[in-house]
């Protein structure tokens, strides 16, 4: 997962993940990619597109 640089970790990402995966604080996110069945629930819950694969 590619987090792009106007991303404001608001934390939609996170809230919309079936698996719990991603983690976001202040200025990071966290994925675990390894887990990641490639569902895209959070690129299209992303409202600004900050997320791509």
């Amino acid at each position: 997962m590619k987090v792009k640089e106007w991303c404001m970790f608001c934390g939609e990402c996170a809230g919309v993940c079936p698996r719990n995966l991603i983690e976001v604080r202040e200025t990071s996110i966290r994925f675990s990619e390894d887990m990641c069945k490639e569902c895209n629930i959070c690129i299209d819950a992303c409202p600004v597109r900050a997320l791509e694969r």
